[in-house]
């Protein structure tokens, strides 16, 4: 994959090198890793993750945008966002948030207790908001650059549920990259791939041994690295997608290193 070409933004009176492309920033990646971790996150691993949630959404506004298509529109919809989701369950992130945006809230379906109650959409949030929740709004900004330059516009609601979906992915994904370096390696093992009745099975997500393997090797066990987030990445995407993210980020982080 060919590096892209850094240009520089200014913002708040402060510098920061932006990749051509690259909505979300390695600021906001840290800022989101301090919400559920107190370790110390690499600027590769920042760069990595900010690609791998770029991939994402990305991936959904694509989605989307067919779908709008369909219908003769170029401003995106809350119902495009259902419909990208119905057609390629690989975009199906940042679930935690569908209980937080009106609309999801009629594809839900009913919840129950043991005994027969029914559970209020209240009681199935939970008590406290999670901080993927509380900081969607941090996305706006580069949710609103993400959609233009896929040639798309979209109303409030649907920039607040992007805004939703990437916040509580990224926060899912510094959460797993955390666990990774404290139980040093991936706990969890298998893989979910669709395929049609007599197709091949494709191949494994991750193909350099040294990233496939289960056991975290090397790292000081305070720095979330760049290998911790791309095994992160395995724990939250599958398929096509998550091939894809990973060697995106592997990419972005490699550039950064060379910087």
């Amino acid at each position: 994959m060919t590096a892209q070409p850094l240009h520089t933004e200014r913002s708040g009176g402060q510098t920061a090198a932006v990749v051509t492309g690259l909505p979300f920033t390695p600021q906001l990646v840290k800022a989101v890793f301090r919400d559920v971790t107190s370790l110390h996150v690499s600027r590769p691993a920042a760069w990595a993750a900010a690609s791998v949630t770029r991939t994402v959404l990305r991936e959904i506004v694509d989605g989307a945008r067919s779908a709008a298509a369909e219908e003769t529109r170029t401003r995106l919809i809350p119902q495009d966002l259902v419909s990208a989701i119905d057609r390629n369950i690989e975009v199906e992130v940042g679930t935690a948030w569908y209980l937080h945006s009106p609309t999801f809230h009629g594809l839900m379906g009913e919840v129950r207790d043991a005994d027969g109650a029914l559970v209020s959409l209240r009681e199935r949030r939970g008590a406290r908001t999670p901080s993927g929740v509380a900081g969607a709004h941090r996305f706006e900004a580069g949710v609103r650059r993400l959609l233009r330059s896929r040639g798309v516009r979209a109303v409030p609601a649907m920039v607040r549920d992007l805004d939703g979906i990437a916040s509580v992915f990224l926060t899912a994904l510094a959460r797993d990259a955390a666990t990774v370096v404290r139980e040093r390696g991936v706990k969890r093992f298998g893989t979910v791939a669709l395929v049609e009745p007599g197709e091949p099975a494709p191949a494994p997500l991750l193909k350099d041994p040294l990233l496939a393997q289960s056991t975290r090797r090397g790292g000081d066990g305070r720095t979330v690295g760049v290998d911790d987030v791309l095994a992160a990445v395995t724990m939250q995407l599958f398929g096509d997608l998550g091939r894809r993210a990973v060697t995106e980020a592997a990419a972005m982080a490699r550039h950064k290193q060379a910087d």
